[in-house]
């Protein structure tokens, strides 16, 4: 068509979606993601050639597809999220490593407490929920609020981009048919160090020349929230385990999977065990009664915290499935396949590719949520055609990727300016800064442990 061969009007067509899509999303229009790409999804399937009564199916078919597992998973991890935060469980994480490290190092505990409060919570909830912290220990011990807060936001996010039960790195995990167990090892590996150059060392570095005066408004309401009779929170240890008994059971997979021959009995238990939804369902009926009946939460109290935990998540939930569906859209009408000749015959690193393409959609759009469900649509038609690649890895990359330069188009960017009463500028010297070095530093170790897995 007009002159071009078939993959190349492909790739043009699948470009002018996205772009169309970036558009509708980020300019005056300002349409909502499901509604953006549900119509992208829809252009791309007719002006690819698609029989129009395919068009729909395929849609259909990958909205389906990505519900069916993520769904289950988001409702359990957000039920668990919702009673580790009413019963005082992450506040218990965070004021004991708070202690542990004393405050000279206030800030290293502030990023260990946010990387394992923010496991099982949205990046949201994991900000609201210890903000009162950052706020009270700034006050406390005399700390910049920058350095407190940089090593919080940095625990937070480097979860939410590489670590399941997270939407994000969940969906890459079936857009790439990963195992779960080993994306989950090898994103704490990458996650960890990640988060403490990006977090403690970055935050000890910029809280030289950024020093922003909290609201004492805000200062008042929030440290006043975060002095609550620590006698009244549930105990560090039985928070800790049942926050991470999700995390260890998959792990438990994972190893069953590599010493087991297929077949073994107690490598197929370890399967339905290790699962991420009997995983969470454990964790969430395990938090029932450490979070709810044993701090005197009533059955009907209890009722009332899960429905109230599953209402924020519809958007989420329709945005991914339509991300699905316009991810099925591009394998349907041979956009994926046309990506995946391309990039063999430039010789690109798929786990490179995943990073940069999901690191563009990210900067465009502003959701990591977005860029990750399109970024893993486009390039797992790559890791289909190369033999070897470690589709672990590319679920991280595509992670990292949609971590990097969070600016003005992005929710966080201004959450985090007006918790901590900054300005545009010192926003990007601090906010943006770290979400664009946790990217950087990710994929580095990403492509490093490529070498050795």
């Amino acid at each position: 068509m007009f002159g071009l061969s078939h993959d190349t009007f492909l790739l043009l067509d699948a470009g002018i979606a996205i772009l169309g899509l970036i558009l509708l999303i980020t300019t005056r229009i300002r349409l909502h993601p499901f509604i953006a790409l549900t119509l992208a999804a829809g252009y791309l399937g007719l002006s690819s050639g698609m029989p129009v009564a395919q068009v729909m199916k395929a849609y259909q078919d990958g909205f389906g597809g990505v519900l069916g597992f993520v769904g289950i998973v988001l409702a359990l991890g957000t039920m668990l999220g919702k009673l580790m935060a009413e019963s005082g469980g992450a506040d218990q994480i965070a004021r004991t490593l708070v202690r542990a490290f004393g405050p000279a190092k206030v800030h290293w505990a502030m990023m260990l407490a946010a990387f394992l409060v923010g496991i099982p919570l949205f990046f949201e909830i994991g900000f609201v929920l210890l903000i009162p912290l950052v706020f009270i220990v700034a006050r406390r011990s005399g700390v910049p609020l920058v350095k407190v807060g940089i090593p919080l936001l940095a625990g937070l996010s480097v979860v939410h981009g590489l670590v399941p039960p997270h939407p994000g790195p969940l969906l890459a995990i079936g857009v790439f048919g990963a195992d779960i167990g080993k994306t989950i090892f090898y994103g704490l590996v990458v996650g960890l160090p990640t988060a403490a150059i990006a977090g403690p060392i970055f935050g000890s570095l910029v809280s030289r020349y950024v020093k922003p005066e909290p609201s004492p408004e805000l200062m008042a309401v929030l440290a006043g929230r975060a002095d609550g009779s620590e006698d009244e929170l549930p105990g560090f240890g039985i928070t800790l385990a049942t926050v991470l008994l999700p995390v260890f059971l998959m792990l438990l997979k994972a190893f069953a999977d590599v010493f087991f021959p297929d077949g073994a009995p107690f490598r197929q238990w370890m399967d339905l065990i290790g699962h991420p939804i009997t995983a969470l369902l454990a964790a969430l009926l395990l938090a029932l009664w450490t979070f709810g009946l044993s701090r005197g939460f009533s059955t009907k109290q209890l009722q009332k915290l899960v429905d109230e935990a599953l209402a924020p998540t519809a958007a989420i939930v329709i945005i991914i499935g339509a991300g699905g569906g316009f991810k099925q859209m591009l394998v349907a009408s041979g956009v994926g396949n046309a990506i995946g000749q391309l990039a063999l015959q430039a010789q690109v690193s798929p786990i490179l590719l995943a990073w940069l393409v999901a690191g563009v959609i990210r900067i465009a759009t502003g959701s990591a949520t977005v860029a990750t469900i399109t970024g893993a649509g486009i390039v797992a038609p790559v890791a289909a055609l190369i033999p070897g690649v470690n589709r672990e890895l590319l679920v991280l990359a595509t992670g990292a990727g949609s971590l990097i330069l969070s600016h003005v188009n992005d929710a966080g960017f201004w959450l985090v300016k007006q918790y901590f009463n900054m300005t545009v500028g010192e926003t990007f010297k601090t906010w943006t800064a770290m979400e664009t070095i946790l990217s950087v530093v990710a994929i580095i170790f990403i492509m490093a442990l490529s070498v050795v897995v």
